[in-house]
């Protein structure tokens, strides 16, 4: 039998409903993946194997019975450990949270049990997804499949590490400012943030509240695409869900995968690429561009030119949010309880015993950051300032899609660094981020895929923006791109060429 673990999700549902294959067949197989391989990469932090193998044995008995099923029923799935699930541990990375069991569901995750899809376990973050690396989890660092002594990107690392090694087909991410995009930049996959209010955000831990978007991460744009219809739409206990539906996103990846995108323009945002971006991600961002060029589509260059304080402001809009955030994580109410080792038993001094031990140094940092913002008298100047930014971001943007249907760039500067390489520079762990935060202050929708490999023989990415609501502009020029690159390669998907793959492989063939 193929190995199933290599199938698309688009594939694997289509070997679903044609009978070849069972969900608990492939479940199974994700399952004995994950036990093989997840020691060295550290994708996950809780499997649940019991109830993804009950959901994929009930999605085989309902198709065997004729019920009309959803596309992607019985086709596995991970979560990213931000999202709340129901009777599963959630901890968002941080032990504050250690052992925590929410009493509900997500929406999302009601949408993903809703259409039949075994949950195989919560996958590895940054604590409270405050990084880009992965290397901030209060339980150890995720380690990218590509090359374990490289970082597979933040926070969302765990998902896009367990898709680019194949213990999961689809994962669940969440991008505040980068999160989905930039870790499948790094590791060779695909990560899409949606439309802010596209998806809704009710049962995500929330980190800052105006930048939080939740989204898909595959191997391919049609995958995503699949993942994001299932996901989207309307929320009523989400104040911020907005209430128009949704175009079939599948619809148009399928329509985008004849490689045609003539009378599409492309805007190239000048202040996204230059100086500080790694010469291999360059040339492979202009390779791109021209494979664009031959589908048809024109390509224009756009001027932002607020862009270039959009990290500054997002560092203070992020770090202000989350000090309010926050602030619930006091060991009254649930999660971690610490009582000072002497002295009088206050509730202020559990606080702050609880909160000294339950979060991390890099959690610590960007609460103190966000309170100094937010405080009497530095309010206008910082966190008033920032937002301020923003709107000044908002408009570029506006005016850019003026003459141009999409914005493009390299999703990050440089590919996967070394572990440790950043992790005590702050700042210089921060500019990872700077191609991918603009689309959080403005909420509008971005893509990431592979578009081939740096000179150092690691995945590059490229980002498509989109208006917001147009999020299908973003699926029908990723596929059609995604169409080309294959095309050029032979064939072979980016993930083909991964030298630390094949050693898991054998690992894998070893334990069978």
């Amino acid at each position: 039998m193929t190995d199933l673990t290599r199938l698309t999700a688009a594939d694997l549902a289509e070997r679903l409903r044609s009978g070849e294959v069972t969900s608990v067949e492939a479940t199974q197989a994700h399952l004995d993946r994950i036990a093989a391989v997840d020691g060295p990469v550290h994708a996950f932090l809780h499997i649940n194997s019991e109830e993804a193998l009950a959901t994929a044995a009930d999605v085989d008995a309902r198709r065997a019975a004729g019920e009309d099923l959803h596309e992607l029923a019985g086709v596995p799935i991970a979560v990213k450990d931000v999202v709340v699930t129901k009777d599963q541990v959630t901890t968002a990375g941080s032990k504050i949270l250690d052992g925590w069991i929410p009493p509900y569901d997500a929406t999302l995750v009601e949408k993903l049990r809703a259409a039949g899809m075994p949950i195989l376990g919560k996958t590895n973050m940054d604590e409270f997804a405050m990084g880009s690396s992965t290397e901030h989890s209060a339980y150890g660092p995720t380690r990218n499949p590509w090359d374990l002594d490289r970082i597979p990107g933040g926070s969302g690392g765990g998902s896009a590490a367990a898709v680019a090694a194949y213990e999961a087909p689809l994962a669940i991410g969440t991008d505040t400012g980068g999160s989905i995009r930039q870790p499948a930049a790094v590791t060779g996959t695909v990560g899409v943030k949606p439309t802010y209010g596209s998806v809704s955000r009710y049962g995500l831990i929330a980190l800052a509240s105006s930048l939080d978007q939740a989204g898909p991460c595959s191997r391919t744009v049609l995958d995503s695409a699949l993942l994001h219809d299932v996901i989207g739409g309307h929320d009523p206990r989400d104040s911020t869900s907005l209430p128009e539906p949704a175009p079939s996103y599948a619809d148009a990846a399928r329509a985008g995968a004849t490689g045609d995108l003539t009378g599409v323009r492309v805007g190239v945002v000048r202040e996204l690429g230059g100086e500080g971006y790694q010469p291999g991600v360059r040339a492979s961002f202009e390779a791109s561009l021209d494979h664009l060029r031959a589908a048809g589509a024109e390509v224009v260059e756009v001027s932002c030119p607020s862009f270039s304080a959009a990290l500054a402001a997002y560092y203070l809009i992020l770090p202000s949010e989350a000090s309010s955030n926050l602030a619930k994580f006091d060991g009254m109410r649930f999660g971690l309880r610490v009582e000072p080792a002497e002295g009088p038993v206050t509730a202020e001094r559990v606080m702050a015993a609880t909160r000294g031990a339950g979060f991390g140094p890099e959690v610590k940092r960007r609460i103190i950051l966000g309170t100094y913002a937010l405080s009497a008298g530095y309010y206008d100047a910082y966190y008033g300032s920032a937002q301020k930014v923003r709107t000044l971001i908002q408009r570029d943007f506006a005016a850019a899609f003026e003459a141009a249907d999409v914005l493009v760039s390299p999703t990050a500067p440089t590919t996967a660094f070394r572990f440790g390489e950043k992790v005590d520079d702050p700042m210089a762990m921060y500019l990872n981020d700077v191609a991918t935060i603009p689309a959080n202050l403005a909420g509008i929708p971005g893509l990431s895929l592979p578009s081939g490999l740096s000179d150092d023989g690691l995945p590059v990415g490229f980002q498509v923006l989109a208006p917001a609501r147009a999020d299908e502009r973003l699926y029908r020029v990723g596929a059609a791109l995604e169409t080309r690159l294959l095309a050029a390669a032979g064939g072979a998907g980016v993930l083909a060429d991964a030298p630390e793959l094949e050693t898991l492989t054998d690992t894998t063939e070893a334990a069978r």
